[in-house]
């Protein structure tokens, strides 16, 4: 994948349809809202012999196979009005029911925190997180956190795991995240993202000069010592970075980087193991790297620039409901910016 609007060739028509557009529309009735579920729907013989957990699994494919089944076994979704296992063959003519209210998911308290909110409407917020704010709360993290302000932006997002986040950045990367505000939408982004088919731009600064863009295809998994870490070694998870050399400078690159998959610390790790790590990372660079011959000005701000230089600048997906592709942009924040133009002043290439 290059762009965003090649992203979608990997999907079929009605992939992410919700049932109310797709070719069964005739047999459904349902009401919903963020709080309540009710759904029903009329099977015919073409679904005759099939297990029950599939059958709900193709007719409401906005929700994940999971959840339905958890939804059968705590008789929210019947069979003709009656509580059967997820085993249960089809005889083709049954009337299916789910009834449930959305219960709170989320311990995480609301906090009156601003957000630079790039969209928004029924469906999805995409937001552009400032460098330093902690996406989830978690040991050390309860609170200021990503999580916290949607809360308090859209109190809904409480019945929702995870508040509707479907991905994350780190701590102190700046730049976009989609987050969904129904169940539907948050399932539905999780299928792309599962499909490889979001498009996640990101823009770096490394140390060293890279000659050209590649594609960088390591595995990744938890550092056996350093559990702090993250590492290139063999049985991790499958790991692919594309990237392409956009500004060169006399001891350091600018780099663009595409997601295909989206592995804890990806890029990070993955630059570092080909030998040009991050300017700044204080996770993966054990001391700032000050070229010789550096001004003051310089060798200070490359001393007091404390955060990996690693920004989330655009992102594409396919909007959940509506299914047109849609791309987002977020400028830089300040202290990348800045740190572009002092190597452009101080470290022009030759």
């Amino acid at each position: 994948m290059t762009s965003a609007q090649s992203s979608n060739s990997n999907f079929s028509e009605n992939d992410f349809n919700l049932l109310e557009d797709s070719e069964d529309a005739d047999n459904h009735n349902s009401t919903s809202t963020a709080t309540r579920l009710s759904l029903q729907f009329q099977l015919d013989e073409s679904y005759l012999g099939q297990r029950i957990d599939q059958v709900a699994a193709a007719v409401w494919n906005e929700f994940s196979r999971e959840k339905l089944k958890q939804w059968m076994k705590d008789g929210h979704l019947l069979v003709n009005g009656q509580v059967v296992k997820p085993k249960y063959r089809c005889e083709g003519n049954e009337q299916l029911s789910l009834e449930v209210e959305l219960e709170v998911q989320s311990s995480a308290q609301p906090e009156n925190i601003p957000l630079d909110i790039i969209y928004e409407d029924d469906d999805i917020m995409v937001i552009n997180k400032p460098v330093g704010m902690v996406v989830h709360p978690g040991a050390g993290n309860p609170n200021g956190t990503l999580v916290n302000a949607i809360l308090y932006h859209y109190p809904k997002s409480a019945e929702l795991s995870r508040a509707g986040l479907v991905h994350r950045i780190d701590k102190d990367t700046s730049g976009l995240l989609v987050v969904a505000k129904t169940l539907e939408a948050q399932f539905s982004l999780s299928k792309q993202l599962a499909k490889k088919t979001v498009y996640r731009l990101y823009d770096l600064v490394v140390y060293g000069n890279v000659i050209a863009g590649g594609t960088i295809d390591e595995p990744i998994k938890r550092h056996p010592v350093d559990r702090i870490k993250m590492a290139v070694l063999p049985g991790g998870r499958d790991a692919i970075t594309h990237y392409n050399v956009k500004e060169r400078f006399q001891n350091f690159t600018r780099i663009q980087a595409q997601l295909e998959t989206g592995r804890t610390h990806q890029i990070r790790v993955h630059f570092n193991y080909i030998g040009f790590p991050l300017l700044g990372d204080p996770v993966y660079v054990s001391r700032v790297r000050v070229p010789a011959g550096a001004s003051e000005i310089f060798t200070l701000f490359l001393r007091q620039f404390k955060r990996q230089a690693l920004h989330a600048s655009k992102l594409g997906l396919i909007h959940p409901r509506s299914k047109e592709e849609m791309i987002f942009e977020a400028p830089w924040s300040e202290d990348f910016a800045e740190l572009v133009e002092i190597l452009r002043k101080e470290n022009k290439a030759y």
